[in-house]
């Protein structure tokens, strides 16, 4: 398929909740949407770059920088086969991941539309349905716990939350009591060190899932080390940006539980070939999100059709984050699980209105 033409948009989007992590938090969000023409073909892709650079450095605003100035020149005109021969034009760009797996996102749509298949298909995907949990962020106790009480009759099913040192054992001290049954994760964001094992290891009472993340996030030794020291598995997801890196971490056994997310892994194709190193090591994945909007969501639903993809992932309800999402049908949680849809492309359409609403700024190449 030729590229005939390429457009990106800086759209931004409320938050209906405040999200606050251990070291940033967030109102708004600007992601860049990525529309890829071929002849009478149609594809989108997200790129979900954080606004600030406190989880890979990169940013919306360098993410913008990398499609208008490289990717973007890279595959206009040209004819490719598949997404594996599109991705190849632009091999030789290193790092910025979200902007590489927007673009890539856009192509993989386009081609399911050509050829009137599903992207979940054409990754391989075996799941009807996808689980979903929630992830939420720092709380007072009491908001907390009629979020997490919510949250658990709409039928979700884990709850993903964050912490730090000195507000760890504590926070669940305080939850396990009131919600016994509850499957609990951790998420760290690379607050601890390795000083701090004895705290980490107090987790262990719990029964938590895992502990996403505790250490540095490009540190593979040192996880390896912790994950020795306690019961409770530890989740690696900054430190993995590569199919090589993933090898790396199962060679020093740096995890049990592995988030991947197709925008910090750089596409759905080396997502793929992460979860298949993991599936052959036995590692259970889940799906991580960087509230996505419904691009990208749908681009997650059929990544997590993939059979590793055992554990509930971040990939929830878009109502439980935006008035109003940009794509038809809404993506929705029922009972804790998405329907993967079997439409042609990511099977949700963009509603141009609503993105044009929204947007900051755009380019077109063509």
């Amino acid at each position: 398929m030729k590229i005939d033409q390429i457009d990106i948009y800086e759209v931004r989007m409320r938050l209906k909740v405040r999200f606050q992590a251990s070291t940033h938090a967030a109102d708004e969000l600007r992601h860049i949407l990525i529309r890829v023409r071929s002849g009478d073909f149609t594809g989108w892709g997200e790129c979900s770059a954080p606004n600030d650079p406190y989880y890979l450095g990169e940013t919306a605003d360098s993410s913008w920088h990398m499609l208008e100035s490289f990717l973007a020149p890279a595959v206009l005109g040209k004819d490719f086969a598949d997404v594996a021969a599109f991705a190849a034009a632009y091999d030789h760009v290193k790092g910025n991941t979200f902007a590489r797996a927007g673009i890539e996102t856009a192509a993989w749509d386009l081609f399911g539309r050509a050829r009137g298949v599903s992207v979940a298909s054409m990754l391989g995907g075996t799941r009807k349905e996808i689980l979903s949990g929630v992830s939420l962020g720092m709380e007072p106790i009491d908001a907390l716990c009629d979020r997490i009480a919510q949250h658990v009759a709409e039928g979700y099913r884990r709850v993903k939350l964050k912490i730090s040192p000195g507000k760890d054992a504590s926070l669940f001290d305080k939850l396990r009591p009131r919600f016994p049954d509850v499957a609990f994760m951790a998420d760290a964001n690379s607050t601890y060190t390795l000083a701090d094992t004895e705290a980490l290891r107090r987790l262990d009472a719990y029964g938590l899932m895992m502990i996403e993340q505790p250490l540095a996030w490009d540190d593979l030794i040192d996880h390896a080390k912790l994950q020795k020291a306690i019961k409770t598995p530890v989740c690696l997801d900054e430190s993995v940006k590569s199919e090589v890196q993933c090898r790396n971490a199962l060679e020093l056994e740096s995890f049990r539980v592995l988030n991947v997310k197709a925008g910090r892994i750089g596409g759905l194709l080396e997502a793929k070939r992460v979860h298949d190193l993991c599936a052959a090591a036995g590692i259970p994945v889940w799906c991580g999100g960087m509230h996505d909007y419904g691009v990208g969501r749908a681009a997650n639903v059929a990544l997590a059709s993939l059979p590793g993809f055992s554990l509930p992932g971040d990939v929830s309800g878009s109502d439980k984050y935006f008035e109003e999402d940009l794509v038809d049908p809404p993506i929705l949680a029922k009972n804790g699980a998405i329907e993967v849809p079997e439409r042609p492309g990511l099977g949700f359409d963009v509603v141009e209105e609503r993105v044009a609403k929204r947007t900051s700024r755009t380019r077109r190449f063509g």
